[in-house]
């Protein structure tokens, strides 16, 4: 179903790939954008139990996308570091496939103070009043990976 990786000797193991979603703080969404272009946008997210999970506007381009085609990709890159002598660039980065899907309810909940506890650990009180009070501002979107990858050049 998915392409095995051309220079599968830069393949990183599934657990190093696992690694970089959870340490990275930004990546890189893409979508089936209008007209079948493709539309790539860089958002804030959290990695846990095999989904990436994101806040976004609860209209807009990504929402529309989606909802057209839930069939995404995600990337990050870990490092990009470029060596000009010797015409290299050493790299990390990871890519996910999977299907993206906006929650609600209670789920809507669980996985926005997800988020929040990532990016602000000792505000738990304060996250959870702004989370009520704009609720209604904000959808959340999984995606639930069906496939991820690392690789890394030297």
């Amino acid at each position: 179903m998915f392409r095995e990786m051309r220079r599968i000797g830069n393949a990183l193991p599934k657990e190093e790939a696992i690694a970089m979603m959870q340490k990275a703080t930004n990546g890189v969404l893409s979508v089936t954008g209008d007209d079948g272009y493709p539309y790539g946008v860089p958002v804030s997210f959290a990695y846990r139990n095999n989904q990436i999970v994101f806040h976004c506007a609860t209209e807009g381009h990504k929402i529309d996308a989606i909802q057209r085609n839930p069939k995404v990709s995600f990337c990050v890159v870990e490092q990009d570091l470029i060596v000009p002598e010797e015409f290299n660039t050493l790299y990390r980065s990871a890519i996910a496939f999977g299907r993206a899907r906006i929650l609600t309810g209670e789920e809507k909940r669980e996985y926005i103070e997800a988020i929040a506890k990532r990016y602000a650990p000792d505000y738990d009180k304060e996250a959870k009043a702004y989370i009520k009070s704009d609720w209604t501002c904000f959808n959340v979107v999984v995606i639930d990976i069906d496939h991820l990858t690392g690789k890394a050049g030297d």
